[in-house]
């Protein structure tokens, strides 16, 4: 058989990363397609960066043909909509420009669809409506598909839901009791490469694949509870004692993680998050296990062998923390500036009038670093501004602290030692900094 040609759709994300790299170690030819690739992932000529969602079907056409493709894995979606994510834009008018290009590419090539699991009548969410919409454009098709339906995602690596579990298990939070009950059957991403790869070395004219619509998951059954208790063990954390959060306060934390989402940022707490762990995951991978041979990886397999590092330990962490930082570094410079402007403004002018400030340059001065404060605040609070946010917020902190050296050192040793605290601030905007990113 010749090398088959596996373009991947998505090659930046959970699933998409390691597939692509999985395959090629398989001996497969991949082509990595993403909208934006980190320079971690552009390692190889095969990644490539295209406006993936922007192409039209003429534009798709021309993807394939030019790569060769024989089978092509759409491993994009998202979680809900907001700045620069339209579920139904991902995953239901995506796929039908997808499915015209490859009927118009003039090749035999067959679709490898990433789906979720479940079924229509319990789809309560714009994200599951439109995956199942997707499926269902698919399935209408001529094209030779196999739809996978992943359950719970364990990777090496972690991102959205599967790094919002590992955080709980590295914390002493439980979740409440009704959704640490429900049913959430893992698969090792390992399984999901597995069963691409079994699908890229059948003929394209194989009767027995040529549409078929697969579970992979576990098929012991598993609750939340048991995926977090296993991550515990990995963590050592089994052990302590948990507090397990009121369902008011999921809530809340889902309206919050809305409000984060209207800023750019993609929280795993969201609404649409909470009410797919509430759904829970579940399926049934008896057609796929009996088709391919494979038999899936359990819990214990993916996660129990082996303990979790430090490099696991840190990021479980402070993934909870991250939105803490930022909150408060949003906080810290809006609050800052709105009290020098509106509340503490004699105050503030007084100092500089007490070093002899020129009084022409007492309120320029006075309002421009308060409105200066406020506008790192805004800057830091929006995802896609939020670098130079903090990298202007941490020049103006040292501006701060050197200026105050030259004009007013006595500053220093006031009581409550403000220029004092802002070296620590500078410190947290380091942090945030350095864990900007989500992947």
């Amino acid at each position: 058989m010749d090398q088959r040609t596996i373009l991947v759709l998505g090659a930046s994300g959970l699933i998409g990363r390691f597939v692509t790299d999985d395959l090629r170690v398989r001996g497969f030819r991949v082509i990595g397609v993403a909208r934006s690739l980190s320079l971690a992932q552009t390692m190889s000529a095969l990644d490539i960066e295209r406006p993936i969602l922007a192409l039209d079907a003429a534009a798709l056409t021309h993807l394939l043909k030019e790569h060769a493709a024989d089978i092509v894995v759409n491993c994009l979606g998202v979680l809900q909509d907001g700045p620069g994510s339209d579920t139904n834009a991902v995953h239901r008018d995506f796929v039908a420009r997808l499915l015209q290009a490859i009927g118009d590419s003039g090749r035999a090539i067959r679709l490898v669809h990433i789906s979720i699991p479940g079924t229509a009548e319990a789809d309560r969410t714009a994200f599951a409506t439109t995956k199942r919409e997707a499926e269902r454009l698919i399935a209408a098709s001529h094209i030779p598909h196999a739809i996978l339906r992943p359950g719970f995602v364990v990777a090496p690596s972690a991102y959205g839901g599967s790094a919002m579990l590992r955080a709980l298990a590295a914390f002493p939070l439980d979740l409440p009791a009704a959704v640490m009950a429900t049913p959430f059957q893992p698969v090792a991403v390992e399984d999901i490469s597995a069963t691409i790869a079994w699908l890229a070395a059948r003929e394209i004219d194989d009767a027995s694949v040529k549409a078929v619509t697969w579970d992979l998951m576990q098929a012991e059954p598993v609750t939340m509870a048991g995926v977090i208790k296993q991550f515990r063990l990995a963590f050592g954390t089994s052990g302590w004692p948990r507090l397990a959060l009121p369902s008011l306060i999921l809530d809340l934390g889902a309206e919050i993680g809305d409000l984060a989402n209207a800023l750019g940022w993609m929280p795993p707490m969201r609404t649409t998050a909470i009410a797919e762990l509430r759904r829970g995951v579940r399926g049934d991978p008896s057609a796929w296990i009996a088709a391919t041979g494979i038999a899936p990886k359990t819990l214990t397999d993916t996660i129990g062998r082996h303990p979790a590092t430090i490099q696991d330990k840190w990021f479980a962490r402070l993934f909870l923390i991250k939105a803490l930082i930022f909150a408060s570094l949003v906080a810290f410079w809006l609050v800052s500036g709105f009290i020098a402007l509106f509340v503490s403004y004699r105050a503030a002018a007084g100092i500089l009038s007490a070093h002899d400030f020129p009084p022409a340059l007492i309120a320029p001065i006075t309002i421009g670093t308060s409105l200066m404060d406020m506008s790192i605040g805004v800057l830091i609070a929006f995802r896609r501004t939020a670098a130079v946010g903090l990298v202007v917020g941490i020049v103006a902190s040292l501006g701060y602290m050197f200026g105050a050296a030259i004009l007013t050192p006595d500053l220093w040793v006031e009581p409550l030692g403000a220029l004092v605290k802002t070296g620590p601030a500078i410190v947290l905007m380091l942090v945030a900094l350095m864990m900007l990113d989500n992947r």
